[in-house]
């Protein structure tokens, strides 16, 4: 059976209070399994006003209606409202999905710190972010974290580095369309990258005629005619976990109907032959629906994949 990994990207405070466990329970009932990756520090979303700057910005945020999914104190924290920390006040909530049975991992310490900072940062810095993260995991679930998944798909040279000496299993920090060895200008980096190989819903919506609708027919589209090594999901405890989690569940059961296993990142890690990933250029390129460059991996004729 082909495998489709269902990886949770959990952004906030308030998606990881309300988010997380309308997502436990809908994968239980689709007998799904899925990875969360928790944002473990302060809930700084307000910050990310900065962005109002950036080409693009204004029009995601009115094709996705961030007010209704976020919500207003949401979008204060850090700026008219105290910053929450998410680590220190959500610490059950997060071990209760590792005792459902669902696999964690690190997604970031302070989400808007690593989006908008990571890729011109230097390796003091970026060392410092994900030092905090480590620790922040490793107190509160016991153990050492094994798998990481860059906010925002925001990477540079020294965070690619640190996936590999922080010993993580696998990592899921760019776009690409099947799991490989990153090379960073021609220096590998032994963590396998395992990208997200689908576009997420807020990508989707209210673009090129896709709606509320017909979005669930669009991306079943997609996932039709399954790859040699399945396909990596993104979606976020605040979309996905609120107003989206009817779409949600349409498509966990459209991908059962059409023949895929859902599976945590481990799961689909555990079943690729790391042996013989091949090696992949990473690149910071601009992806559609998306504001500003990701990490994505470069086509194999650039990468000199094997």
């Amino acid at each position: 059976m082909q495998q489709l990994a269902l990886k949770i990207d959990v952004d906030t405070y308030r998606g990881t209070r309300e988010g997380v466990p309308q997502l436990v329970e809908a994968l239980k009932r689709h007998n799904a399994q899925a990875t969360f990756f928790f944002s473990l520090g302060p809930d700084h979303t307000g910050r990310a006003i900065k962005r109002i700057f950036r080409p693009g910005f204004l029009g995601k945020v009115s094709r996705t209606s961030v007010v209704e999914h976020y919500g207003i104190k949401t979008l204060l924290y850090g700026t008219l409202l105290p910053a929450p920390d998410i680590g220190k006040k959500c610490a059950s909530e997060m071990r209760m999905v590792q005792l459902a049975g669902f696999e964690v991992g690190i997604h970031c310490y302070d989400h808007i710190r690593w989006q908008d900072y990571v890729a011109g940062k230097d390796a003091e810095w970026t060392r410092r972010e994900l030092q905090r993260a480590v620790d922040r995991y490793t107190e509160i679930f016991g153990e050492a974290p094994h798998a990481h998944a860059a906010a925002g798909w925001q990477m540079n040279r020294h965070a690619f580095r640190l996936m590999q000496r922080f010993g993580f299993e696998y990592s899921s920090d760019t776009r690409g369309t099947y799991p490989f060895i990153p090379t960073w200008q021609a220096e590998i980096i032994a963590c396998p990258q395992l990208p997200t190989t689908l576009p997420t819903l807020d990508e989707l919506m209210n673009r090129d005629g896709i709606t509320l609708d017909n979005v669930v027919e669009h991306i079943l589209e997609l996932t039709a005619e399954p790859p040699a090594t399945g396909h990596v999901f993104t979606l976020h405890a605040e979309l996905e976990g609120g107003k989206w989690l009817p779409i949600f569940e349409q498509l966990m059961q459209g991908w059962q109907e059409q023949g895929y296993e859902l599976v945590s990142m481990r799961q689909y890690f555990q079943g690729l032959d790391a042996s013989a990933l091949p090696r992949r250029e990473v690149l910071m390129q601009e992806v559609e629906g998306r504001v500003g460059k990701l990490s994505v991996a470069a086509s194999d004729a650039v990468a000199g994949a094997a």
